[in-house]
């Protein structure tokens, strides 16, 4: 995106995402599991563990260690999901059977399972895969 400047001097500034990063306690496994579940590489990774990100030459996921990290209880109240990808698919049965087979589990709450459904990632993160915008 380009954007005009607001701080008055001349131009446009150029703005876009760089990254999404995940809060999580191992960063290296769910770096495993979104680079198998959506044909993504490692593109990076901290000596100590704490940060590892994947890639697909596009879209950028980097996963961060957080000390004390509590997965979502999503819809249950308590830790509350704090984001949650919706993966745009073009066969729901094939991609969900796609996404057990790499870790991921189906949520129990399913509200519009025609539509999407829901999964939660080794994290315990909340994602979604639909046909909706595929």
């Amino acid at each position: 995106m380009t954007t005009n400047a607001d701080d008055g001097s001349e131009g446009t500034v150029e703005l876009h995402i760089g990254s999404v990063s995940i809060d999580c306690s191992d960063p290296g496994e769910l770096a495993d599991f979104y680079a198998e579940l959506l044909g993504m590489q490692r593109i990076v990774e901290t000596p100590d563990g704490r940060i590892v990100a994947v890639s697909d030459g596009t879209h950028t996921l980097a996963m961060m260690r957080v000390d004390g990290y509590v997965a979502p209880s999503w819809p249950q109240p308590g830790q509350l999901q704090q984001m949650h990808f919706d993966i745009s698919v073009t066969d729901l049965d094939r991609a969900a059977e796609r996404a057990l087979s790499v870790g991921a589990r189906l949520a129990e709450h399913q509200p519009a399972p025609d539509l999407w459904r829901v999964f939660l990632d080794p994290a315990g993160h909340p994602f979604c895969l639909t046909t909706l915008g595929a």
